[in-house]
């Protein structure tokens, strides 16, 4: 028990250093992806089945993102990161949320570039609309999702970061498919 006691006395006390030292940032701002959805088109005929074509269009998705970092050392740290987006195409309206989680590694500096490779998993809700002749297939699903990218915050106070760019290829497989969709974030980053 003693031996056990002293053990973990000096781990703390090799790790403290570390940790008092160690940085948590905060950052919250704007999101714009496009994604890619499976649109169905009818063609009017007199019968009681008419053919029907599948297509792919895009949405313009506006949302949220709020991500948060913890570097245990200056130059490496864990991101978890959340994000909301959501737009309207053709009569139909998309909601996308990810739930991401992973590695990032940054220089430390007044301008300060980083990369991310984060995984998580996406939901993604599609309510079709009946009025329009390209309809929408309306669904809601989750998938695996995944994240990589980077970006550039710059330092404005000591405490206060602008994140003036990051992009990121987030990737899911619903429907069966991979889709590669484009994802960019501007904002706010707050560092303790």
């Amino acid at each position: 028990m003693r031996k056990t006691s002293l053990l973990f006395l000096a781990a703390l006390f090799v790790l403290l250093p570390g940790v008092a030292k160690a940085q948590v940032q905060i950052f919250g701002g704007y999101s714009y992806v496009r994604p890619t959805v499976n649109v169905q088109t009818t063609v009017p005929c007199p019968g009681p089945t008419c053919p029907v074509t599948t297509t792919s269009t895009h949405f313009n998705l506006n949302g949220w993102e709020a991500a948060g970092s913890f570097n245990p050392i200056p130059v490496f740290g864990f991101t978890a990161d959340f994000a909301g987006n959501y737009g309207t195409a053709q009569g139909s309206t998309l909601h996308m949320q990810t739930y991401l989680f992973g590695p990032q590694v940054h220089l430390p500096g007044s301008v300060s570039p980083f990369v991310h490779a984060l995984g998580g998993i996406a939901h993604e809700t599609i309510a079709g609309s009946s009025t329009s002749v390209p309809v929408v297939l309306p669904y809601s699903a989750n998938s695996f999702a995944a994240a990589v990218g980077g970006g550039i915050d710059i330092k404005v106070v000591p405490f206060v970061s602008l994140r003036v760019i990051q992009i990121d290829d987030v990737i899911t497989r619903f429907g069966s498919a991979t889709q590669h969709q484009p994802r960019a974030s501007a904002g706010i980053v707050i560092h303790f």
